[in-house]
């Protein structure tokens, strides 16, 4: 069984030091919607959409999180964590019961449910697998079951990067910019990207 690790422990200080008030992940992503949402339950939801288990690492302080995952029935491990690869580490320990890793960003709310579906079916072809827009790497990031140990020991804030520069990463071009979006700075909140017909375009 493979599952999506969402790593949802990061202090979001670019977003702060833009002018953002508190951790993005809890800011409401469009103001517009019919059924605003915060940045975190919009990546929640389209993991769960994916049909695949999740499993999210964040913070004790962040009650918000935490009872969004709660309402999902979403597993959750909490970790004072140093950088990405202590939290990615944290939730391979966690998640035992798995042949396979996705790792994803809470700060990604725009990839869908069949990018998901995707990577884990590449890890019957490949120990690590990643998606790709126009040749630059994106998210999430696959790991088959041997990769396990290595993950285990991942320290620092540079996530599983170390582990892509040694070994042969089976590179998905998907035709979906999602896959390189995120949420850095409080504009993006307001004026979020759209995508359409394989194309990001700025909300008007």
């Amino acid at each position: 069984m493979t599952g999506i690790i969402l790593l949802a422990a990061g202090s979001g200080t670019r977003f702060i030091a833009a002018g953002g008030e508190g951790n993005k992940l809890n800011a409401i992503l469009s103001q517009t919607a019919e059924n605003p949402a915060t940045v975190f339950e919009t990546t929640l939801n389209q993991l769960i959409a994916s049909g695949l288990p999740v499993h999210v690492v964040t913070r004790a302080e962040n009650m918000q999180v935490q009872a969004s995952c709660a309402r999902q029935e979403v597993s959750f491990t909490l970790t004072d964590s140093a950088g990405t690869g202590e939290s990615i580490a944290a939730g391979v320990r966690d998640t035992p019961q798995w042949d396979g890793w996705l790792i994803h960003l809470a700060d990604m709310p725009f990839v869908t449910a069949e990018v998901f579906a995707t990577v884990a079916a590449g890890l019957s072809q490949a120990q690590i697998v990643r998606p790709c827009w126009q040749n630059e790497p994106g998210h999430p990031v696959g790991f088959a079951r041997p990769m396990r140990e290595r993950l285990l020991q991942l320290r620092g804030d540079h996530g599983a990067r170390e582990l892509l520069r040694d070994r042969d990463v089976l590179r998905l071009n998907l035709n979906n910019p999602a896959v390189i979006a995120d949420i850095d700075l409080p504009e993006q909140l307001r004026d979020p990207p759209l995508f359409q017909n394989g194309q990001l375009h700025a909300a008007s």
